[in-house]
């Protein structure tokens, strides 16, 4: 059911709330929550929505309606809930390629991350992992580094999109490794997983929630996961780490974020709603199945992880001078 957001309040803060437009200040939230999603219905980062938002709803006793907005690389639905009424009634799940890697792919954005959005908290990650064709004669990481190195010209990699976290991922191991690659991009991972699988091109880096199916039916071989430790669903395949390549850490990162200027007190009760959906049992274990890492932090938390992680691929895209400008 709705709670009160706070049990004492001023008359002059009665007053200041009183004049942002569409917010109570006795209950937050009074009416229903739109979601939007830059995704196509379908996806990971919907997936995460519709299970996270079934949990949210049911907490506060409002519905919670998932809106998706594809296109842009994420800019369409990031740019719409920037010009949203900043009252905690449009939420947007942004990832990293909408909040650290846009910014520096564009010369120029319909939205700026840093002053349009806030972060309210990490929903989940999706950890990546890199794969070759199950006829491909590579057995292990040690060998596809070996392979891409005496190749001659290199080999072909494919990822999920220009720009994407699977592309960034691979650049990443590309320069820790000293790796002669070249991106071959697809519009979404399943395409780029078949052509994986075909031989057409050699690997690329997918997230389990993408790769299960190709995974599960021995499709594609998975070699290798940038993670910080061992990915539950695949308990035998190692870290890049343990490979010597403490670096080669990428996952998509799938946040929610607000329009700039919510109230705080907003913001933190939508933060406690959410995280605690997260945590529900049945939530948590659903999107662990699926192949998502459950967060759920709290709003400092995501933005420090924010700047952390701008830091490290802004450096990466300027130094390989990647663009999506045309």
């Amino acid at each position: 059911m709705p709670r009160p957001v706070f049990k004492r309040l001023s008359l002059g803060a009665l007053a200041i709330l009183a004049a942002v437009p569409g917010y109570a200040a006795d209950t937050y939230p009074a009416k229903p929550i739109r979601w939007i999603v830059p995704y196509a219905a379908g996806g990971g980062s919907d997936f995460l929505a519709r299970t996270i938002g079934q949990g949210l709803s049911a907490k506060v006793g409002q519905p919670v309606v998932v809106d998706n907005k594809p296109g842009g690389n994420t800019a369409i639905g990031a740019a719409e809930t920037a010009r949203s009424p900043a009252d905690g009634y449009t939420v947007l799940s942004a990832d990293n390629g909408t909040l650290v890697f846009n910014p520096v792919l564009y010369k120029t954005l319909s939205y700026n991350p840093g002053k349009d959005l806030a972060p309210v908290t990490l929903l989940g990650r999706f950890p990546m992992i890199l794969v070759v064709g199950a006829a491909s004669p590579v057995k292990s990481a040690k060998e596809f580094i070996a392979q891409a190195k005496t190749t001659q010209g290199g080999i072909n990699y494919g990822s999920a999109g220009a720009g994407s976290p699977h592309h960034l991922a691979m650049e990443l191991l590309k320069v820790e490794a000293g790796l002669p690659m070249t991106h071959a991009p697809y519009r979404g991972a399943a395409p780029a997983l078949s052509d994986v699988a075909a031989g057409q091109v050699a690997a690329m880096m997918v997230d389990y929630a993408a790769g299960a199916g190709f995974i599960k039916g021995g499709k594609v071989r998975p070699l290798a996961v940038a993670n910080a430790t061992r990915l539950p669903q695949l308990p035998d395949v190692p870290t890049f780490a343990e490979l010597g390549f403490p670096r080669v850490e990428a996952a998509a990162l799938v946040g929610m974020v607000v329009p700039a200027g919510t109230p705080p007190e907003v913001v933190n009760t939508l933060n406690k709603d959410v995280v605690a959906a997260i945590r529900e049992p049945a939530v948590n274990k659903r999107l662990v199945d699926f192949g998502v890492e459950p967060v759920g932090n709290t709003p400092a938390q995501f933005s420090e992880l924010l700047r952390t992680e701008s830091d490290r691929w802004s450096k990466l895209i300027r130094d390989l001078k990647i663009t999506l400008d045309n």
